[in-house]
This record gives structure tokens, C-alpha cells and sequence, in this order.
């Protein structure tokens, strides 16, 4: 879209044409010791705390005190199958079946239990492709893997890097890499987006051609889930683990998600840990029985679910439930298309933006590169009222969230930053 305009005016105009604009309200909004709402563009890293989230959790503390055990069956919300009353939406968030999604865990922790069934090394093929600056937490798993699997974790790990002086990533490349090494490889574990760059890559591509090579892939959408349309069940994905304390909104350090392809949904053969909560629930309380591991996702649950933190992720997902994706989309791609129209004003001598520009390849987040800038331009932002995140070396990654960000958001942190810069 090109027609944007200039001026305070026109972000007041959009936001009051917004069909969103109502959802604001139903967030609390972080202040500065003056009381002004800040400007807050960091929901890549952790979501605001949607109003309704304390009334959930209050639901599960009183029936907890009212009710004590027997709030696993008699609660308002009965605390034995409350996983599952996030699975349609959950499914729906990230395009996939119910039988393909449980919410469980925390996300390196799934990380490695999707490794320990999927990643299945041989002498000849042993190696793991992700990409060179995927998210820090990433890399350690994949490298811990090659180690506990008595692998050389420098020699085992294959990196897809970018071009010199580019910051993205090229399919031709990966493709490279997969021609010569393909028969070595065992596992591609891509980050959905990446979480510097804001890249959100092709799944469905990256599938078919590890495939292809017969790899496994799987994919970490900690950027993804609830920014951008997923399509995990088309995109033919072995696995995928995502958080939901970022765009899910569901507080700091919450449950994971976790995506299984329904072609494994019923592969008893698959190695994995199991726990009680893997097992069969009709037999699970008879505590005598030999394994009878559940079909699909569910099947690599270990524990019964923390309800509290589960209580607030549930209010989040009745949220985007009532909104649904495709709104959501629409607006995230006219609101971050509006604030890149608005840097790009800035002059190309004085910021560049590193996130790809088609905003098919893109969620909600650009990642800006300010040139000669140091960490001293970000903490002047943040005195200034704008909440963004700095990654080393020099940019800044700033994420306007359809749910709560607002187009004249984007308006004042453009110009808080023209007067930083001036």
C-alpha cells in the first residue's frame, strides 16, 4: 500500500477507521511515573497483559480454595482435561489439526523432546542445519543434541548464512548446502522468523526440500505464532514449538505450544520420553498399566498442566479467537507497512531497515539498523517513552502489534526518534 500519508493527522484518521481499535482498551498499557501511556513496541519479546487474564486466573484460584482436589473434576473449568480447552484455538492460531497441537512445557524444553523423537542420527547421517544467527537458545539445543548423541557439536552443525553484506537469507543457498551435504543431514531446525531480522520464511519451500533429501525438519515459531499465518499442517512440517508470552500475550515465561504433523499421530514406534500425561486416559489413573501411549501431539505430554499459567493463556486465546488471524493480518500489514513508510522518511544515509520489504515475508516487527548509532540511541528512546529492544550490534527491534498498537504509536515513535537523531 503506497497511499500512506504524512502528518499526526492522517495516524489519527487510521486509527479511528481501525476495525481493532477497541481491542487497545482491553490491554493494560505500561506508564511512565507521570501517568502518559508509553509507547510500547516490544511485543516480540513479551506481550502486554491483556485485562481479562487476572479473571481467569482468579477463577482457578477460587475454585482451588473452594474446592481443593476436587477441582480436578468439579472446577468451573475442570483442572484434568484443561489442556484441551486450548486446543481448537490453538489449532486455528497456527493452521493445523487439533490432533496436531498441545500446549505444554516451556519452549527449549519442547525443543528438545521433538529432538529426542525426531532427531534420529546414523554414522552417515548425523548433521543439523539451522540458520548462523538463529535465536541463541536454539543453537544450544541443536549443539547439546550432536553432544549427548556423541557428535562433534562445531562439525555437526550446518549453518545457512547469509550472503556477504546481506542480513537475509537465500533459499538458493540452502538448497546449495542440501545438494552437497544432503545425505549427511538428519534434521533441518529453522526459526520460523527469525528473531533479529524479522524474516518469516517459506515453510512449506524449506519442508519440500528437506524432504526431498529425507531430513526432518521442524521449526521453531517463537516469532511466529500469532504474528503471521503459519499453515503449519500444509506446510508438511515434521514439528514445530512456539512460546506464547510473545504475541500470545499469556505472561512472562508461560507454556509452549507444540505442533506434530498428523502423519506421526499414530507411530507407536517413535522414540520418546514419556510421563503419565502421554498415556492413555482412560487407563491413566489405574496406575498399573503398561504404557498405551495417546495418538497425535498429546502423546508427548509428561506432566499434568500448570492451570495458572495455562488459566492466562486461555484468556489471550479467547481473544484471537473473537478476532481471528485474518483481521489480525490485515491490520498488522497496514500498520507495519505505515511505520516503514515513515522511517523510510528518516533518509536511507541515516537508518536502514533489515527486514525484508515484501510483507509477505515479514510479520509485524522491523528490525532498524541506524547507522553510527550505538546503545546510548536506544536508551534515549526508551527516556523518551518508547518501549523497543536492542540487539547487538546496532539494531533496534521494534514490533507494533495489531492487537494493541495504534497507527499515531507508530507516529510518535518515528518522531521521538527524528528528534533523538537531530
Amino acid at each position: 500500500m503506497s497511499d500512506y500519508k504524512l502528518g499526526l493527522d492522517y495516524a489519527k484518521q487510521q486509527d479511528t477507521l481501525d476495525e481493532l481499535s477497541s481491542y487497545r482498551q482491553q490491554f493494560h498499557i505500561p506508564k511512565d511515573k507521570h501517568g502518559n501511556a508509553l509507547i510500547y513496541l516490544c511485543g516480540n519479546s513479551l506481550g502486554l497483559q491483556p485485562k481479562s487474564t487476572k479473571a481467569y486466573i482468579n477463577q482457578e484460584l477460587e475454585d482451588w480454595a473452594n474446592l481443593g482436589v476436587e477441582g480436578h473434576t468439579d472446577a468451573k473449568n475442570p483442572w484434568l482435561p484443561y489442556h484441551e480447552f486450548l486446543t481448537e484455538s490453538t489449532a486455528k492460531l497456527v493452521g493445523a489439526k487439533p490432533i496436531e497441537v498441545v500446549t505444554m512445557n516451556s519452549l527449549t524444553a519442547n525443543l528438545h523432546f521433538m529432538m529426542a523423537s525426531f532427531y534420529q542420527p546414523t554414522k552417515e547421517r548425523y548433521k543439523i542445519v539451522i540458520e548462523s544467527d538463529a535465536f541463541p537458545s536454539d543453537k544450544y539445543a541443536v549443539e547439546s543434541q550432536l553432544r549427548h548423541h556423541g557428535y562433534d557439536d562445531k562439525e555437526g552443525l550446518i549453518l545457512w548464512k547469509p550472503r556477504e553484506d546481506e542480513e537475509l537469507l537465500r533459499y538458493e543457498d540452502l538448497e546449495q548446502i542440501l545438494d552437497v551435504q544432503g545425505d549427511e543431514i538428519a534434521l533441518i531446525m529453522i526459526g520460523g522468523v527469525n528473531y533479529y531480522t524479522g524474516q518469516f520464511f517459506d515453510l512449506k519451500r524449506i519442508t519440500k526440500l528437506g524432504h526431498k533429501h529425507n531430513c526432518i525438519v521442524g521449526f521453531d515459531c517463537a516469532h511466529g505464532a500469532g504474528n503471521v499465518n503459519l499453515d503449519l499442517h500444509n506446510s508438511g512440517a515434521d514439528f514445530a514449538v512456539w512460546c506464547t508470552y510473545k504475541y500470545l500475550n499469556s505472561g512472562p515465561g508461560s507454556l509452549s505450544g507444540c505442533f506434530v504433523h498428523e502423519r506421526h499421530a499414530y507411530d507407536k514406534s517413535l522414540n520418546r520420553f514419556t510421563g503419565w500425561w502421554s498415556h492413555n486416559k482412560e487407563t491413566r489413573f489405574n496406575m498399573r498399566h503398561e504404557f498405551d501411549v495417546l495418538p497425535g501431539a498429546e502423546g508427548w505430554q509428561l506432566s499434568n498442566p500448570p492451570i495458572l499459567s495455562m488459566a492466562a493463556i486461555k484468556a489471550s486465546l479467547d481473544m484471537f479467537n473473537e478476532v481471528g488471524m485474518e483481521k489480525l493480518l490485515r491490520k498488522s500489514k497496514k500498520l507495519t507497512g505505515y511505520f516503514e513508510f515513515l522511517l523510510k522518511e528518516l533518509g536511507e544515509d541515516v537508518i536502514r531497515i533489515i527486514t525484508p520489504e515484501n510483507p509477505d515475508e515479514r510479520g509485524c516487527q522491523l528490525s532498524i539498523q541506524v547507522l553510527n548509532a550505538d546503545k546510548t540511541l536506544h536508551d534515549k528512546l526508551t527516556e523518551s517513552g518508547v518501549i523497543s529492544d536492542w540487539r547487538e550490534p546496532d539494531v533496534i527491534r521494534c514490533a507494533p502489534v495489531p492487537l494493541y498498537n495504534s497507527f499515531e504509536d507508530v507516529y510518535l515513535m518515528v518522531e521521538k526518534m527524528k528528534e533523538i537523531l537531530n
